[in-house]
Formats: C-alpha cells, structure tokens, sequence
C-alpha cells in the first residue's frame, strides 16, 4: 500500500480529536502491511502534556507487539512531530516515519530544529515528509481559526 492511504487512516484519527476540540493530530503505525495502532491527541482530555497521537500511538504498537522495540514498523502522522516525540520513536528504535504538515512552532524534523536527522549513537529515523500535507495543514488552520473567532474557547 502507498504512504498516502495509511496517511489518510491517520487523517481520520485527527477529525477524531478536531471533533473532541483537541489539536486535530492523528498517527497510525504499520507493522508487517497492516495498521496495529492508531491514535488522536488527547492532551485536553485527559489534561496530559504527553497524550500527543504519536506517544499514544507508539504506547498502543508496543502493548499489541509485546515488545518497546518497534523494529520493522512505521508511524504515520498528520503533523511533523515535537521533541518529545521524536525523542521516543528514537528510544523506541522506530526505523520509520512519515509525516504530512509541517510545524514551525514545535518541529523536530527541521521546522524549528532537526534532531531526526542528526547523527545519533542509538538510533536514526528514516522519515519521508510533505504526505497529504494539505489536507493536514487545511485541519490544523480550520481548528486554530475557529479557535481565534471566540476568545472564550481558547485555553492556555
């Protein structure tokens, strides 16, 4: 299968967490052709900094492969991930990722800083981005506009 039809799986985990009022993110992870795990940010839900879809996501594929080590699987994610989670797929030897939007604010694959392409002693991430960027990227804008026309809705 393509990068574009499990990036669209991932796409429908975000219209999950746009229609919960959370950061519209959603993340699949592929292991062996099928989708094992897939998520939606849940941050204002569960009032975690850290329930972004990627650590979920991540959590769920290690519960199903009874293993942390997600060798020989592959994340997809709507949005270009933070530090923290480009933190854990390295802790979690992900070998690949593949995201749709770019984030300037938090990037970690070069938006704002490049730590899935330094050298590093444990482990690198293969990441190919730029998938169904737009409709991604449309998502994100919808959510954060209508947040900015009623000031009430906005949290800090």
């Amino acid at each position: 299968m393509s990068e574009e039809v499990f990036m669209r799986e991932a796409l429908i985990e975000a219209q999950k967490a746009y229609d919960k009022d959370e950061v519209p993110v959603g993340a699949v992870i592929v292991y062996n052709g099928k989708i094992i795990a897939r998520a939606h940010n849940l941050v204002e839900t569960k009032q975690d900094p850290t329930a972004h879809a990627e650590m979920l996501c991540m959590a769920e594929a290690a519960s199903f492969l009874g293993n942390w080590r997600l060798l020989h699987a592959t994340l997809y994610c709507t949005l270009e991930p933070c530090i923290m989670c480009a933190g854990a797929m390295i802790s979690s030897r992900l070998p690949f990722l593949v995201w749709g939007a770019p984030d300037v604010r938090q990037g970690a694959h070069g938006s704002w800083v490049n730590i899935l392409d330094a050298s590093h002693p444990i482990h690198r991430v293969s990441c190919s981005s730029g998938v169904c960027a737009e409709e991604s990227s449309y998502l994100m804008k919808r959510f954060f506009k209508e947040k900015r026309r009623d000031p009430c809705l906005t949290k800090s």
